[in-house]
Formats: C-alpha cells, sequence, structure tokens
C-alpha cells in the first residue's frame, strides 16, 4: 500500500501590517515574486492577517484617517494583492482592522462600530474583485470571552450582510510556551465548547494556531480541535507557525524537523487544509532571513519525495 502524499500548506497569512515582525518593505515586484513562489509549492489560498493595526494600514482608508490623524500607509497592498491572487489563482480572504485599543479596553461596540464602517469602505472599493472569497475576523483569543463574542457575532453579521462569504477566524491556545498560567486540555476543550456554541451558524471555519504547546502534546490538541470544529459544524483547518517560538529571540524562521512534525500530526489528525503564518517571513525563498530560503528547499524537497 502506498503511502499517503504528504498534506501541503496549501494557505497562507500575508503580514505586512505587524507590531512583532520586521517589514520587508516589499514593492510590486517584489510582491509579484513572492506570490509566484507561493504558487509553486502550491498555495492557493492568501489571507490578509489584518487590513491595519493602530495607526498602520494597508490602504489609504477614509474611515481610518477619521480615527487617526497620521495614517501610515505603504502603498495600496490590498488592491496590489488582490490583482496577485487574481493573477495567480489565488483566493484573497480579507482580514478586518485591528485597533489595538477598543477591544482591549472593554470599549467592544466601538471596535464593532469602527469595523463595520471600514468593512462597508472596502467591499465598496475592491468587492468586484473575482479574487475576493472570504472574510477573515483578526481579533485573537485563547479562550472565551464575552466582549469578544459580541465582536465576533455583530461583525460577522455586518460581513455576511456586504456578502456572504467563508468566514474565518484563527484563535490560539493558552498554552506554556506563551503563558505561564496555561490552561489544560480538558480546560480548553471547556472554553471552546462555549465559544463554538456562539459562533456556530456565523463563523465557517477555524485555523488554530500551533505553536503554543509542546510538541508531545500537540496531536492531542489538533484532535480535540478537529472534533469540536466537527461538533458545532465548523470547517477544521490548523495555522501552521513556520516561526520558532522556542528560541530567546522573537522570531527566526522555524528548524525543519519541528515544521515537518507539525505538517504530519496535522495529517495524522484529519485536519482538512493547513495554512502557516507566514510563508513571506519565514518559509519564502525571498525571504529577509537566509534561514527561510533553506526552509523552503527542505519543504520542497520533502513535497517531492
Amino acid at each position: 500500500m502506498m503511502p499517503a502524499a504528504p498534506l501541503a500548506i496549501t494557505g497562507t497569512f500575508l503580514d505586512e501590517i505587524s507590531h512583532d515582525i520586521p517589514c520587508a518593505n516589499w514593492g510590486a515586484q517584489e510582491w509579484a515574486r513572492d506570490f509566484a513562489a507561493m504558487r509553486a509549492v502550491g498555495i492557493d489560498t492568501v489571507i490578509l492577517i489584518r487590513c491595519g493595526y493602530q495607526n498602520k494600514a494597508t490602504f489609504d482608508s477614509k474611515v481610518l484617517a477619521r480615527e487617526h490623524a497620521v495614517l501610515l500607509v505603504q502603498e495600496d497592498l490590498v488592491g496590489l494583492f488582490l490583482t496577485l491572487a487574481e493573477q495567480f489563482g489565488m483566493a484573497f480572504y480579507f482580514g478586518t482592522y485591528d485597533s489595538g485599543r477598543y477591544w482591549h479596553s472593554g470599549q467592544h461596540q466601538r471596535e464593532i462600530d469602527l469595523n463595520c464602517a471600514l468593512t462597508e469602505e472596502v467591499w465598496t472599493r475592491y468587492g468586484h474583485s473575482p479574487a475576493f472569497k472570504g472574510w477573515y475576523i483578526c481579533h485573537e483569543i485563547n479562550t472565551f470571552d464575552e466582549g469578544v463574542m459580541r465582536v465576533y457575532e455583530q461583525l460577522a453579521h455586518h460581513l455576511r450582510g456586504l456578502a456572504p462569504l467563508p468566514m474565518l477566524i484563527s484563535p490560539y491556545i493558552r498554552g506554556i510556551k506563551q503563558f505561564e498560567d496555561a490552561i489544560s486540555l480538558e480546560q480548553h476543550e471547556q472554553e471552546w465548547e462555549a465559544v463554538f456554541s456562539r459562533v456556530a451558524g456565523l463563523v465557517d471555519i477555524v485555523a488554530f494556531q500551533d505553536g503554543q504547546v509542546e510538541f508531545a502534546a500537540l496531536p492531542d490538541y489538533l484532535r480535540l480541535n478537529r472534533a469540536l470544529a466537527l461538533k458545532y459544524g465548523l470547517t477544521c483547518w490548523s495555522n501552521v507557525e513556520s516561526f520558532d517560538r522556542d528560541m530567546p529571540i522573537k522570531f527566526p524562521p522555524i528548524s525543519w524537523p519541528k515544521l515537518r512534525f507539525k505538517l504530519e500530526a496535522a495529517q495524522q489528525a484529519g485536519i482538512d487544509k493547513l495554512i502557516t503564518f507566514e510563508f513571506s517571513h519565514f518559509l519564502s525563498p525571498n525571504s529577509i532571513y537566509p534561514a527561510a530560503h533553506h526552509l523552503n528547499r527542505r519543504y520542497r524537497e520533502w513535497l517531492e519525495g
């Protein structure tokens, strides 16, 4: 009996609006070269990690300009990404705005209202693109949070009213690699039962980040996450982190044995699709990190082997 083909990474976040990853300062030529590199390894889905964070934005938004006296915009990255997604036959998911302020300070309705106005602007400006295939609600949680439930519920309703496209979230595990007060697998199950019971029917896809727990525990979390998603009618992807959380610096490309372990564990758990945070910095032959060039070669050898 032939072994199963490897479950490849077929989606990636696009991260140029971040608070902990350095900017590559790419323009249209560099991004086109990287989209070609993505397509060469089978990536068919790109997800804008967020359209803006605090006063940084991926396009010259009139809504965000009213919010910030100084709005830092490199160029129209949303338009560029949609054009490249069309050119390379990819689905583009639009990531919402993270104020970095309101939802962290209990002002959830302000976060919702701002995103509603912004996404109306976005759909008017970009909704004609045939590559615009989904929404990504960028507000990440690791346990049940009543305020963020309201963000998910109201924003999902609003986005479905603009365009009934697939809705993605990418939460994370409150694991030992990130938190001193990490929770157990059993507590994780209770928390996400509560979350999924609220968002079922609104959110379509959940892609848990996979880097916060020890490798020995990861298969159990992957199986549990898939079982919970199936129970509540969600599609289960896995957000395979291609950066390393085990090093004393933030964040180098992950070592190949670690990445391979996570890929194979996800396949064994029956995960539907693998996406990564994030190809361009950590897995690309064009990355600002030389180690990512080598990781790309190891990954391609594995796919071809």
